[in-house]
């Protein structure tokens, strides 16, 4: 990616995919050669280029802009670099965690399988660790979420969405901000996580998921405990 691309650039992709748009043009009457302004509904970001570029293609149209849901004006042109200029970089995030732990040793494992896009194509991560001197269950619960953070920073990912999956209620509820937490040792985790997550500037969306449904992460919390260190990158076809 261009190096002048900053993260005033990423927030405004991030816009790109997630706000919705309004065109608006003038259109040349031919026949009186009168000029009438026309705008659409508001409509994705994706579909805005598309009908842009169509519009710009019949010759018949005029000072066409495209405005998001902030007011922002743009020009078919700069959405299109934008979008071109970046498109290597991942995005569509979603990151399952799992954290597990052996109180006998005071050791933890933690899993993290990440899926992400990048380009025209589709990856997932499968990773894990082992780390010492952990208390409790939750503990490592909260240490694996701060793991799978420190692997989307390692991909390069900024100012970007990122949904969270895990079956810790207690985790992503207090992340939400629903729940409180009294624990000393895990409102240390919680202050990190937060403030790794305004660093790498993520939107955050956190969804509780059953047991059963997080078999993947917690395959891989279980292995670190058991001495087997996993990284794995996988195209999905």
């Amino acid at each position: 990616m261009n190096k002048l691309i900053g993260k005033s650039v990423k927030i405004i992709f991030e816009r790109l995919k997630t706000m919705k748009y309004r065109l608006e043009w003038n259109y040349k009457v031919k026949s009186s050669n009168e000029k009438v302004r026309c705008s659409s509904e508001w409509i994705s970001g994706e579909l805005a280029l598309q009908m842009g570029e169509e519009l710009e293609g019949t010759g018949k149209v005029s000072e066409l802009y495209v405005y998001d849901e902030k007011g922002t004006t743009w020009i078919i042109k700069e959405m299109k670099k934008l979008l071109t200029e970046i498109e290597e970089d991942p995005h569509e995030i979603t990151v399952f965690f799992d954290g597990g732990f052996h109180k006998e040793t005071n050791q933890a494992g933690l899993g993290a399988v990440i899926f992400f896009r990048q380009g025209k194509k589709k990856y997932r991560i499968r990773a894990n660790e082992r780390v010492d001197e952990m208390e409790t269950n939750n503990e490592a619960e909260y240490a694996a979420f701060y793991y799978a953070l420190n692997i989307l920073e390692d991909l390069g990912v900024h100012h970007l969405s990122c949904e969270f999956k895990g079956d810790s209620q207690g985790v992503l509820k207090q992340l939400e901000g629903e729940w409180p937490c009294y624990e000393e040792t895990l409102n240390a985790w919680l202050d990190r996580i937060e403030e790794k997550m305004k660093v790498l500037g993520l939107l955050p969306k956190y969804t509780v998921i059953p047991r059963k449904d997080n078999k993947e992460a917690d395959k891989l919390a279980t292995q670190a405990l058991e001495g087997k260190e996993i990284f794995a990158k996988t195209l999905i076809l």
